[in-house]
């Protein structure tokens, strides 16, 4: 998909805050620090549309941003970052409740998981919770500009593994810094907006 416009349309807290334009929604999970709006930011070509921090557990809203007006991406808070209060952790985990099971334009899921490292026991749940809601799931792995050309296969075949994927969950390698599987993560969403 060649990206000729991209927004931020709504950092939302709660439903009655959502965009009201009835277009699909892609939304990304993954681990606080994984890397989701770097993904973002090269998906579309932009250096800094959806904020990156060196500091986990920045993102404490549901960012919508609305691409070429056909579809959103939905940066949604990250998880498994130890310094958020346990209050905190509860709004962010009743949020999220929320978007991912009443929001019915939502067409997909893209879990986001650093493919140097295991699948985290976080990851594991948010794949489990994403699965027990019928959602498709795209596993975009990220930072694969960081292994071996040899070592990705094993790598890729470590994250369906750990995760337990089902055959039609599509893993996607991917590395924002060199844009590489870029391609092919446009071809796994776009089956779904």
């Amino acid at each position: 998909m060649k990206v000729t416009k991209a927004e931020i349309v709504i950092s939302a807290v709660s439903k009655k805050q959502y965009p009201s334009d009835l277009i699909p929604e892609i939304a990304l999970a993954g681990r606080s620090n994984v890397g989701k709006s770097s993904f973002i930011n090269k998906m579309i070509n932009r250096k800094s549309l959806a904020r990156t921090s060196s500091k986990p557990g920045k993102t404490q809203t549901l960012n919508f941003y609305k691409i070429n007006d056909v579809f959103h991406f939905v940066d949604v808070p990250g998880y498994g970052y130890a310094k958020v209060s346990k209050t905190e952790r509860e709004a962010w985990g009743k949020m999220l409740e929320e978007y991912f099971v009443e929001r019915d334009n939502l067409s997909a899921a893209a879990l986001v998981v650093d493919l140097r490292h295991k699948p985290t026991a976080d990851d594991i749940t948010m794949y489990n919770f994403l699965k027990h809601y019928e959602l498709p799931i795209i596993v975009i792995a990220t930072k694969l500009d960081k292994i071996a050309k040899n070592k990705r296969e094993s790598h890729v075949q470590q994250t369906r593994k750990t995760l337990g994927l089902a055959p039609e969950d599509i893993v996607v390698p991917f590395s924002s810094e060199t844009g590489e599987g870029k391609d092919k993560a446009w071809k796994a969403i776009e089956q779904f907006i």
